[in-house]
């Protein structure tokens, strides 16, 4: 069977999908900076800050997921954080790329991206993989991300991204954090709560990205969220009424998130709906389509 290497591969995302590729038949490498043996793929070290990498394990693989990047939610965005996010991304990618050898066996090359290609901002479009990147912070590092990857295409090699929108996983992740409050009793909308909310199950997702591995035909960018359309407001309910919480608080006023989180406030308080055709044209199926599907299986054992 062909060998996957997975960059990032012992986050939330990374470990879900080694395991759903080994229980495929797959034989699965990872590059980790810890070198940690989470699960039953090959891990090799690697430091893109350092420009160190395993080039056995690059020239050694059929395929490439690459999900290596600081979280961009995990702390505000300083012009040093903001720094770090992107060049995570880029010198991640780079090194990869300048480690392959004449005699590799790479078929595909898949990137992880993401639906802040769009930007951050509320609005009546229903944004498309044609149409162009914001010019905030998110919408630019985005494009600047694609745009590293796009030196595999220029190779000859098929290139794929995955441009992701909030990750629900009983794991953890965004929905555990988004359940906090509620669990405390404090289930409000974040701001208005009439901004999207582009999700996609981490089953998912995880789906998308073996499709993408079979598929020869899918190339460029992909919008990886479910083809329904939720606001804050509802998602909010919809996940209290899964905890037996009440929804009646009033809403967490937008300038209490920019005191605590500054711009990075702007990715809680903003959202627009973003398209999954191209997926469904592409023969992708979902197995949780809509957010009543996906609360059934991730509220199981609530």
């Amino acid at each position: 069977m062909s060998r996957v290497l997975i960059a990032g591969g012992t986050g939330l995302i990374g470990q879900h999908l080694c395991r759903r590729l080994l229980e495929q038949g797959y034989e699965v490498a990872v590059l980790s900076r810890s070198n940690s043996q989470k699960s039953h793929a090959i891990s090799y070290s690697w430091n893109p800050d350092q420009n160190e990498i395993n080039k056995e394990a690059v020239n050694s693989c059929e395929y490439i997921i690459n999900l290596a990047g600081e979280n961009i939610g995990a702390k505000r965005w300083t012009s040093k954080r903001k720094q770090k996010i992107l060049e995570s991304r880029i010198k991640s990618t780079l090194l990869i790329f300048n480690n392959l050898e004449k005699n590799h066996k790479l078929s595909a090359y898949i990137t992880a991206s993401a639906i802040g290609y769009y930007g951050a901002l509320t609005s009546k479009d229903i944004f498309h993989e044609t149409d162009a990147p914001a010019n905030d912070f998110l919408g630019q590092t985005c494009k600047e991300w694609e745009e590293a990857a796009d030196i595999f295409a220029r190779a000859g090699i098929r290139t794929v991204k995955i441009r992701t929108g909030i990750v629900l996983s009983k794991e953890g992740g965004a929905l555990a954090k988004l359940n906090i409050p509620i669990r405390l009793g404090f289930a409000s909308p974040i701001g208005h709560g009439k901004q999207y909310m582009p999700w996609i199950h981490i089953e998912d997702l995880c789906n998308i990205y073996i499709q993408a591995i079979k598929a020869n035909e899918m190339a460029g960018p992909y919008n990886a969220v479910a083809p329904e359309h939720i606001t804050n407001k509802e998602f909010t309910r919809k996940a209290a009424q899964k905890l037996n919480k009440p929804f009646w608080f009033p809403n967490i006023p937008p300038f209490v998130l920019k005191l605590g989180f500054g711009e990075l406030s702007s990715m809680l308080l903003s959202g627009s709906r973003v398209s999954s055709e191209k997926l469904l044209a592409a023969g992708y199926s979902f197995q949780f389509p809509d957010i009543d599907s996906a609360f059934e299986n991730l509220y199981v054992n609530k």
